[in-house]
């Protein structure tokens, strides 16, 4: 079973760009664009960029093991969507550039936790609805 929902995948593979949040060892926050892919074997989030395992935000990531992930745009006139993922992450030296020809080959994998949409699945948000058990399925 799917952590998404068929929708959730259809809008993560039909954009290319997310926010990734990270908590530095000051506890500051930190929010950066970045390059994703929904890889569907993990059902999973798959986040590199150019240079990437030199990065702050690569660094932040792997030093506490969680993240917060949110893709999201605007329709005309006024119709915001957007998937929040919340999760684990881990590191792969491989795999960074079939996010993106150009990109380094390093990589993180988002897993999710925590997952909830807006303008996706339904025109609502449903706070505390997009928890995730250990084994993938999401709790109503």
């Amino acid at each position: 079973m799917n952590r998404f929902t068929p929708q959730e995948i259809e809008y993560l593979t039909s954009q290319r760009l997310g926010r990734l949040a990270t908590v530095d060892s000051k506890g500051d926050l930190h929010v950066v664009p970045v390059g994703f892919r929904y890889n569907p074997e993990h059902d999973a989030i798959d986040i590199g960029g150019h240079n990437f395992a030199t990065s702050k935000k690569y660094r932040d990531a792997l030093r506490h093991g969680r993240v917060a992930f949110v893709v999201d745009d605007v329709l005309p006139p006024w119709q915001p969507r957007f998937v929040e993922v919340r999760g684990t992450v881990e590191a792969f030296s491989e795999g960074g550039n079939t996010i993106n020809k150009g990109f380094a080959s390093d990589m993180i994998r988002l897993t999710p936790t925590y997952i909830v949409s807006f303008g996706i699945n339904t025109d609502a948000v449903m706070p505390g609805r997009g928890n995730v058990n250990y084994d993938g399925r999401r709790v109503l």
